[in-house]
């Protein structure tokens, strides 16, 4: 009841408040997403945490059922980079189908920490070679989720790019 005594207070009417409502598309970079390409969803997260890693992939996979998740994850942050969180990251990344880990600034050994999730798991220190392998594996009715606290190179357009690439051929 408080909210409507606020939106009261500074003249927002009912109506308005339903309209401007109406028009709301969600918050950018949670779980946006950004195109699809050859049947292949491409969605956008800030995720740069275990638990926030953990709450999307349950987010996507309420949205998607039983489709595949392809996450690709670049641990960007300061304490991401210096491993602070490495070991709670595999169990975070449990309901992903694929995981693609971007290392090339990492003060730990992505391969030795994502070694459980065996074949499931790619860690990759070059942009250009992760997209190619993200695009290689994904296929019609997938969904891809890539999660960084920054622009990550920008490797959510050339993703879709090279989808489209790949459809066109």
């Amino acid at each position: 009841m408080k909210h409507k005594a606020a939106a009261r207070h500074v003249g927002v009417t009912p109506a308005q408040a339903m309209e401007a409502l109406g028009r709301f598309s969600g918050v950018r970079r949670r779980l946006q997403l950004r195109g699809q390409s050859g049947g292949v969803n491409v969605y956008d997260d800030f995720a740069h945490h275990p638990t926030a890693i953990r709450v999307t992939l349950q987010g996507l996979r309420e949205r998607v059922g039983q489709g595949r998740i392809l996450a690709v994850l670049e641990p960007r942050s300061n304490t991401m980079k210096r491993g602070v969180m490495k070991d709670a990251l595999v169990a975070s990344l449990a309901l992903a189908d694929r995981v693609y880990v971007y290392n090339a600034a990492l003060g730990w050994d992505a391969a030795s920490v994502f070694a459980p999730l065996g074949s499931r798991a790619r860690c990759l220190d070059d942009l250009d070679t992760l997209v190619r392998a993200i695009a290689a594996d994904a296929r019609p009715g997938d969904s891809v989720l890539i999660m960084s606290n920054g622009g990550f190179g920008g490797i959510q357009t050339k993703l879709l790019e090279r989808l489209q690439s790949a459809a066109a051929a």
